[in-house]
């Protein structure tokens, strides 16, 4: 079983936790509020989505990486997917 379904209820929670913060910086910036407001916003939200980044990763990393999860070259292929998402995240 996928760790992402195993954790699926507290994943969603959080998705819909940034949601809603994504919503209220929308209606800051619909209403013009100060800049300082606005940016602690967006700050937020990046570390939200940072921390979700990390809880999923590290699930994965756990469960395809591991010493016995997988066979050698499944587990190069899996590395290899998370080197490349990675790096798309980190630019």
């Amino acid at each position: 079983m996928p760790h992402t379904i195993k954790d699926k209820r507290h994943l969603l929670s959080r998705v819909r936790r940034i949601k809603g913060q994504t919503e209220a910086l929308e209606k800051a910036l619909e209403k013009e509020t100060e800049c300082a407001a606005i940016l602690q916003q967006i700050a937020a939200i990046r570390g939200a989505v940072s921390g979700l980044m990390v809880e999923v990763l590290e699930g994965h990393m756990r469960e395809h990486l591991g010493p016995n999860a997988v066979s050698a070259e499944q587990r190069d292929a899996d590395l290899e997917q998370v080197v490349k998402v990675l790096r798309s995240y980190l630019r």
